[in-house]
C-alpha cells in the first residue's frame, strides 16, 4: 500500500513540475501523508494524525477545484 502512495507522490511531483499548477500541492500532500499514514506500525497515533491531516489536506484540494461563482 505504501508503495502505490509513494508512486502517486512521484508522478504527481513530475505533474507539478511539468504544469507549474499550484493546485497540484494539495494533491500532493494528500499522497505524501497517505504514505507516512501507511508506512506507521497498527496502533501508532502519529498514523492517525497523518490520516488526519491526508484528508484536511482532501478537503483543501475539494475547496481549490470548485468552480467559483461568477463575478458581476
Amino acid at each position: 500500500m505504501v508503495g502505490f502512495f509513494v508512486a502517486a507522490t512521484v508522478v504527481t511531483l513530475v505533474q507539478l513540475l511539468r504544469l507549474h499548477d499550484r493546485r497540484l500541492l494539495a494533491l500532493l500532500a494528500v499522497f505524501v501523508l497517505l504514505a507516512l499514514a501507511h508506512s506507521r506500525q497498527p496502533g501508532d497515533p502519529w498514523g492517525r494524525r497523518f490520516h488526519l491531516a491526508a484528508g484536511t489536506a482532501g478537503l483543501g484540494l475539494l475547496v481549490l477545484l470548485s468552480p467559483r461563482p461568477a463575478r458581476r
